[in-house]
């Protein structure tokens, strides 16, 4: 009787204690939701981005990763590399083009063409993809640019229709820069939400079955925690200066730097910085397809501005190494309309501020030239000394604190003025002052 009890007192405790605890530890972990932002153009650094937002997602087992976009357009070959991640991603990509007001232009169009779920904040816009404004193609004949339009058309329409778009639409986008509203992409079958903000867009896409490019079926689980992905400290660096101005400026004040170092050989700093900013101006402006014609006349400039000071030109070189500068500065993205373009405003503006630095630079150079010598015994001539003993042609004079031998022409007597008017070895050469100070027969 006593073990049955025991027996009885020890199922009562299964039951109610032991069982309810190891059905609370069965209970899976909600799986993250990856955010990650990208407010600017379609450059390397971001592929490099998307890549490893996409390689931390997968291996910490995120539901799906949202890609918040907003872009003016970017590179065409950069594009195709993010296309590619994003198509052949084992974990959901979600494209939301915000905030509002946002746009998708040109590359952003691929790109969010290309995500399982494509979604648009209120006033953001889509399109404008013709390749013109993805890459300069002022070097391609008419033939090449129609194979190229001909080309990002199929590709688009290929994007499309796997991900279960109107391909026609999002070929309009190619073949004739058509953009669309929110309202229109929406009613054009290019995306499939609209959403004020990134929650509202999460509790819209919450169960929703999706289905990758190797035909896996995927069912969104967007209710858990949100992981926001940002970009490295290295990547956010490379990211800033990829504005083609920002490039512009740091060619700019390094082109500034090396003139001055230049100019003052010994002041180190200038040639250092300088040097470092010019590099990084030229590596940011080769990765964003700047017209290698307009780098080399900018190059030019730099070495007409630098030669200028060791050759007596006049100005003629500073002049030349201005006006190279600038017709560069303006070639560089010349027929380039994907938003990766150099203001004007900022060209004029560093070329006045160079020419008037350069102009500084040389009238320091000319008024040093003209100065005159006060050091070593060439700093003596036109001097004014002392006789302190009679000079018939010899004797002793008193310049600056210091004893010379003397010898002059004529007959000066102890405790007069002289002039230096040459120096021969220890001996220099006098002349009597008159009274008033000149210079005797001037």
């Amino acid at each position: 009787m006593f073990n049955l009890r025991k027996i009885l007192l020890f199922i009562i405790l299964l039951i109610f204690v032991i069982l309810p605890l190891s059905s609370l530890k069965a209970v899976p972990p909600q799986s993250p939701v990856y955010v990650l932002s990208i407010d600017g153009p379609i450059v390397p650094v971001v592929a490099d981005y998307i890549e490893s937002g996409l390689e931390e997602a997968e291996k910490n087992g995120a539901s799906c990763i949202v890609i918040e976009l907003s872009t003016p357009g970017g590179l065409y070959s950069t594009t195709q590399k993010v296309v590619t991640k994003i198509l052949n991603s084992p974990i959901p990509v979600v494209v939301y083009v915000s905030p509002a007001g946002a746009w998708a232009g040109s590359a952003g169009t691929f790109i969010t063409l290309s995500a399982n779920v494509a979604a648009m904040a209120p006033g953001s816009r889509i399109g404008a993809a013709h390749p013109v404004s993805m890459e300069d193609d002022s070097a391609l004949s008419d033939v090449q640019r129609q194979k190229l339009t001909h080309d990002a058309a199929a590709w688009i329409r290929s994007i499309a229709e796997n991900r279960g778009r109107d391909p026609k639409n999002a070929e309009m986008a190619v073949i004739e820069s058509k953009s669309f509203t929110d309202t229109e992409a929406l009613n054009a079958h290019l995306v499939d939400f609209k959403a004020t903000n990134l929650n509202d867009l999460l509790k819209k896409i919450n169960g929703l079955t999706v289905k990758n490019f190797d035909g896996t079926i995927t069912t969104l689980q967007t209710d858990g925690p949100i992981k926001y992905f940002p970009m490295s400290s290295a990547q956010k660096f490379l990211f800033a200066i990829s504005d083609p101005n920002i490039a512009y400026l740091l060619m700019s004040a390094g082109i500034l730097g090396i003139v001055l170092e230049l100019y003052h050989p010994g002041a180190i700093f200038p040639g250092v910085a300088g040097g470092i900013s010019l590099l990084l101006g030229l590596y940011t402006l080769g990765t964003l397809n700047a017209q290698l014609s307009g780098m080399l006349l900018v190059i030019l400039g730099l070495v007409l501005l630098a030669s200028e000071a060791f050759v007596v030109s006049h100005g003629i070189l500073a002049v030349g190494g201005i006006t190279s500068f600038v017709l560069g500065s303006l070639m560089l993205f010349s027929g380039n309309q994907m938003g990766l373009t150099i203001n004007k405003g900022v060209v004029f503006a560093t070329a006045f501020f160079m020419a008037a630095f350069v102009s500084f630079l040389l009238a320091a150079v000319i008024k040093a030239q003209k100065r005159k010598v006060v050091t070593g015994v060439e700093g003596l001539i036109g001097e004014i000394g002392i006789a302190v003993s009679d000079i018939n042609p010899n004797g002793i004079v008193l310049v600056e604190g210091e004893r010379w031998q003397a010898e002059s022409k004529e007959y000066i007597a102890k405790g007069e003025k002289v002039v230096i008017t040459s120096v021969e070895g220890l001996t220099v050469k006098v002349e009597k002052i008159k009274e008033g100070g000149s210079k005797k027969n001037d």
